[in-house]
């Protein structure tokens, strides 16, 4: 049987037609507890493990994310691809709110957060060259236009630390840089399931043109939730595709630890091994 499929997103995603033998299961990990309970279902056939990124009731700043705990929890549920729905603002005139991109690269902004499982006692360097799965990226942006989305293929994302919005000097920097979105949440996520040979792949949904855009109101809340909320249909029935149509894990993510582990196998502890035994017991 294949593995899970884990969905990332907001608390209302998994609230979907069709998702079946629907139960909860909270998971605890080595590295603390995940966002939230997880959602377990089936859906066309499929197993799926849904997690409210930011807690039910979006109780959880980003800075605060247990990113660690989240990706770790979703190897331990036994899923094998990661699709993470999230809200981002738009850095091009032609990506327009209400329209989805499918990132294929990734800018770091952050500076307080947590993005490996690995140091006390165990060095491993993975690459992360091209930090999305080629082959789930693919099949998103297919199943997108099969449902009628507007659809744009790869993009870099720029992930900033938050929680406040840009300022206009930083936007326009960043426009700059030549990035397609802005968001605050998915390098940390891309990282650790590299770390974890979890395949990643985002559905950024376009909620507004950050504070750019001379034509357009500065970002807000209440204006990237209506558009946000408008998406969900979308990003549900984009899933649903995807998952009725996935192929078979061909690509190298499951194997992305093969040769990242660097430290002689003699001098990792047993308390160095025990929290990330999940993760490199079959290399050990």
């Amino acid at each position: 049987m294949a593995g899970r499929i884990g969905v990332i997103g907001g608390s209302g995603l998994y609230d979907m037609p069709g998702l079946a033998d629907v139960r909860e299961e909270r998971v605890s990990t080595p590295f603390g507890e995940p966002s939230d309970a997880f959602v377990l279902g089936t859906l066309e056939g499929q197993a799926l493990a849904f997690l409210p990124r930011h807690g039910r009731g979006h109780r959880i700043l980003p800075s605060e994310l247990n990113f660690r705990a989240n990706l770790y929890a979703m190897k331990a549920l036994g899923v094998e691809r990661v699709i993470s729905v999230s809200a981002v603002g738009s850095m091009r005139e032609g990506v327009r709110p209400g329209e989805i991109v499918v990132p294929d690269q990734f800018v770091d902004r952050t500076r307080h957060r947590i993005d490996t499982f690995f140091g006390r006692g165990i060095v491993a360097h993975v690459s992360f060259a091209d930090p999305v799965c080629a082959l789930l990226s693919a099949g998103l942006v297919e199943a997108g236009r099969r449902v009628g989305a507007r659809m744009h293929a790869g993009g870099t994302y720029l992930c900033i630390e938050g929680p406040q919005f840009s300022t206009r000097a930083e936007s326009r920097l960043y426009r700059q840089w030549g990035v397609e979105v802005i968001g605050m949440t998915n390098l940390q996520e891309a990282k650790l399931a590299r770390e974890a040979e979890l395949c990643y792949a985002t559905l950024a949904l376009v909620t507004d043109y950050d504070c750019w855009h001379d034509g357009e109101e500065e970002v807000t809340v209440g204006g990237v939730l209506e558009i946000l909320n408008r998406n969900v249909a979308t990003a549900q029935a984009i899933i649903r595709e995807a998952v009725r149509a996935m192929p078979p894990r061909t690509c190298p993510c499951g194997s992305a630890l093969k040769d990242a582990l660097i430290t002689d196998r003699r001098a990792i502890t047993p308390e160095a091994r025990r929290d990330v035994e999940l993760l490199i017991g079959k290399y050990l």
